[in-house]
């Protein structure tokens, strides 16, 4: 059950992450603090685009960047009708990014910002928080740029907080949460 809680400063995202916790606004405008059971998460050695997808951005011209726009993508992110982002949202993971603590992944397309998506990185912990796409298969795009860079950089837990259709075709799984907190507290204390 999510709990509502004020604030949203940088110390206060990174000790709510590190406990499994993450905030969500509410229709009623409110912030509240979440910690789900089961918890949905991707196993990162299985993320792999398929040779359509592949050949697909290819063919588009599609260009993938990380870091280059972080607060250009969280508004994209926002602006859809579900407004679960709200501008202090936008204000603190911002200030977790100029931290080093939250990342973006973006699409580009003819020099166009097409997709992409953003959340938090704790030394090996990622925390996706949301993604957005202006072209098909443009946060795709991002999303496998992501997993790579993940890969890559040591990281072991690769948390999608929510399962749903669209992260459970991605590849998203769910597990119990006592797996979850022995997975997240093996990822953020790693260094």
């Amino acid at each position: 059950m999510p709990t509502e809680e004020p604030g949203l400063s940088t110390e206060i995202l990174l000790a709510a992450y590190r406990r499994g916790r993450f905030p969500m606004t509410h229709e009623d405008g409110e912030l509240y603090w979440h910690d789900p059971d089961p918890r949905a998460i991707f196993p990162l050695e299985a993320l792999h685009p398929n040779a359509r997808l592949r050949s697909y951005i290819r063919s588009h011209g599609y260009s993938c960047t990380i870091n280059t726009c972080f607060e250009m993508v969280m508004r994209a992110c926002a602006d859809r009708p579900e407004k679960w982002i709200n501008e202090r949202m936008i204000q603190g993971y911002t200030a977790l990014h100029r931290m080093g603590c939250a990342l973006s992944v973006e699409t580009w397309h003819e020099g166009e910002l097409v997709g992409g998506l953003y959340g938090v990185a704790i030394n090996h912990a990622f925390f996706g928080e949301s993604m957005f796409s202006r072209a098909t298969n443009a946060s795709k795009a991002a999303f496998y740029r992501l997993a790579e860079y993940l890969r890559r950089s040591s990281f072991s837990l690769f948390d999608t907080q929510y399962i749903n259709p669209h992260t459970r075709s991605l590849g998203a799984i769910e597990v119990p949460r006592a797996e979850f907190r022995q997975m997240l507290m093996a990822a953020t204390e790693a260094r």
